[in-house]
């Protein structure tokens, strides 16, 4: 069959990623052999892919809800922010370069190639390919040179459904805006036109549809309510990152510090469906908690930037109190290194190069070098001998006496991480350690709780079917499948 359909928003998490997870899942179910792709990322939030790359997150996701695996043609440019201006540009799941902004427009043309090369490889593959635009489509200051939105669609003849969001407001204005600032020809690639995250009687909002039909031109293809269960689904983008909120007396309270290239932070969301389990998310200006049972400093994109903005928020100081309460400390990859008497960036692959002190709640220390380790993990928690499943993402080698107590045996017979002489500090490499119910299940033993059972994996299949029916019963899934070519 060999189709494609594009999914564009009228601006950033307006639910594109969900709706094209729910999408591949609900035209699977048909039967289909659905790839999703999109051609340009921008995000901290990465998977390992089976063939050795990395790709946004929320491809991942798109993957597994297609039953396929990963790949790193699903998302041939993702761009990791290591700064406010700059990021760093992984192209087929391989880092080629780090840029500033005002240079990258520069590079989209030559990254046009590897887009369509990957696309191409997903159409042989595929019966329908669905593919997630970035951003907004009306960023018409962005569109020379465009290869995530219409500059994609227009040079692959890729049909259009424009999404907003109506829940934060103004959802008519944004789509009809939308048409009315677009090149026509940008323009005439947008068939239909979806309003997502609903709440409330449908009904009232018939004429806001018929409105929008008549001033676009474009075919109202669904009213799309909000979804509650999409909350146990990952987020890709920080913008989603929520705490797990009001939680009953009794529970374990896991602090987790927010820091501005905060990385890979799904890692925390087999924790939130905990509900013996509260995590809190301590925002800059605000001291972690006393009552902290662990508390998780989560992976870093720029690594040595984040500890400083960890000092200057004063949380070194919370940490240190927090240890001498006989709290417990684990650190992930970023986190991990943070934790260390020292950290050293020689060949400046995050910045300038530098060596800061680190925490000192480890006793070992950490070589920024340029070999980046991306590879699945399994293997056993040491002591306790418990399974766990994960990844490797990261830079940089971390050596020194308390690496003679590892936190982790891999199944090649490596060993990770490291643990304080007091058994209360640890940090490891690998991420995705929660997501295994015996090794979730085993920490929340340590912090003086215990495991609901409930299968988190499991949990995210039943997110994503349910998600793929909630589409199907809202959205003209059969007229999609026609616009599709």
């Amino acid at each position: 069959m060999k189709r494609a359909l594009m999914i564009q928003g009228t601006g950033s998490d307006v639910g594109k990623s969900l709706l094209v997870a729910g999408l591949a899942r609900a035209f699977t179910e048909r039967g289909l052999r659905v790839r999703p792709f999109k051609p340009q990322n921008m995000s901290n939030n990465a998977a390992v892919t089976p063939d050795g790359g990395e790709i946004g997150r929320a491809q991942a996701l798109q993957a597994r809800a297609a039953r396929v695996p990963p790949s790193v043609h699903m998302n041939p440019v993702l761009l990791k922010p290591q700064s406010e201006v700059g990021s760093q540009v992984v192209v087929q799941g391989r880092m080629v370069a780090t840029v500033k902004a005002r240079d990258y427009q520069a590079w989209k043309p030559r990254l046009m190639h590897a887009v369509l090369d990957s696309f191409s490889r997903l159409t042989d593959e595929a019966d329908l390919v669905l593919v997630e635009g970035a951003g907004s489509a009306s960023e018409v200051n962005l569109r020379a040179g465009d290869i995530a939105n219409m500059g994609f669609a227009r040079a692959t003849d890729t049909p259009v459904v424009l999404v907003g969001d109506i829940d934060r407001g103004g959802v008519i204005a944004s789509l009809v805006g939308t048409k009315a600032v677009i090149d026509p020809e940008d323009a005439a690639m947008i068939a239909g036109f979806i309003v997502n995250r609903f709440r409330g009687d449908p009904s009232l909002f018939a004429d806001g549809m018929r409105l929008i039909a008549e001033r676009t031109g474009w075919a109202p293809l669904g009213l799309v309510p909000h979804f509650p269960e999409a909350a146990r689904l990952p987020a890709e983008d920080v913008l989603g990152l929520a705490g797990s909120g009001p939680r009953p007396a009794g529970t374990v309270t896991v602090a987790v510090p927010v820091l501005p290239r905060i990385a890979n932070f799904d890692d925390l969301d087999p924790l939130r469906a905990e509900p013996g389990v509260s995590v809190v998310l301590v925002r800059p200006g605000t001291p972690i908690p006393a009552e902290a049972a662990l508390v998780l400093l989560p992976g870093s994109k720029t690594t040595i930037d984040d500890l400083d903005v960890f000092r200057a928020e004063g949380w070194d100081i919370d940490l240190r109190a927090h240890v001498r309460r006989g709290g417990r400390v684990l650190g992930l990859c970023g986190g991990f290194q943070m934790l260390g008497r020292s950290l050293a960036d020689p060949h400046g692959i995050e910045g300038a190069p530098r060596t800061v002190p680190g925490l000192g709640l480890l006793d070992v220390e950490t070589v920024m070098t340029p070999d980046k380790r991306l590879a699945a993990a399994t293997g056993t928690s040491l002591p306790d001998a418990v399974l766990f499943t994960g990844y490797e993402m990261h830079i940089g080698a971390t050596h020194g006496p308390d690496a003679a107590r590892p936190l982790l045996r891999l199944a090649d017979g490596r060993v990770d991480g490291a643990v304080s002489a007091d058994g209360l500090v640890a940090g490891t490499y690998v991420h995705g350690l929660f997501a295994h119910d015996a090794q979730r299940a085993a920490w929340l033993t340590r912090l003086g709780t215990v495991s609901a059972g409930a299968g988190y994996e499991a949990g995210v299949e039943a997110a994503l079917d349910g998600l793929a029916r909630h589409i199907a019963a809202h959205v003209d899934c059969d007229r999609l499948l026609a616009l599709a070519r």
